[in-house]
């Protein structure tokens, strides 16, 4: 079975991020064709790129790096839930996908962000940091704004169009999650 993990790229304190990724989570989990994970950055701590060698070459010296290789190894797909932070996305989530290579490669990502402006600036350089990492990026992506869809700010109260654009979203993760297999077990096997 197809394994999506969902990331949540955000570790701040009082985060946003801990709502929308639980919300995502829940939606995903009624689904019977994926397995779905949450994956929280703060039970990752990377320091800022530590690998003498470099991500590309694979050769992961930390423990840290090799148990968060191994856990993104584990998923055929991911979702980014990500805030915007000053028209990007975190810095976290940022170091944590330059941290690895391989790992990353022939699957698909989804991104659902949040911010005044509902994160779109922080999902569309997530396109291009996946595109580099050989990613396929769904075009369906949810955003969130802080200023419509958060009571005070503070509190997730999806519209009905972002859980609609939430589902299409997840049915093109699994969709190509499932059609990239075979040049992730082609990559494997040529390992």
């Amino acid at each position: 079975m197809i394994r999506i993990g969902i990331i949540l790229g955000s570790t701040r304190p009082h985060r946003n991020g801990e709502q929308v990724a639980t919300w995502v989570h829940d939606t995903a989990s009624r689904r019977t064709d994926a397995e779905f994970e949450l994956i929280d950055l703060r039970d990752h701590p990377l320091p800022h790129l530590d690998e003498p060698p470099g991500a590309m070459h694979g050769h992961h010296q930390h423990a840290h790096t090799r148990a968060w290789a191994a856990k993104i190894a584990s998923f055929d797909g991911f979702v980014m839930v990500t805030p915007e932070y000053n028209h990007s996305t975190s810095g976290v989530l940022k170091n944590a996908l330059d941290h690895l290579y391989a790992e990353w490669n022939n699957k698909a990502a989804g991104f659902v962000s949040y911010g005044v402006v509902g994160g779109a600036r922080a999902a569309e350089q997530l396109r291009l940091i996946c595109g580099a990492l050989q990613m396929a990026d769904v075009s369906q992506q949810v955003t969130l704004s802080l200023m419509t869809e958060f009571e005070n700010y503070t509190t997730l109260k999806p519209a009905d169009h972002s859980a609609t654009a939430l589902d299409t979203l997840l049915d093109q993760i699994v969709t190509w999650s499932t059609a990239l297999a075979p040049l992730r077990a082609a990559s494997e096997a040529a390992a």
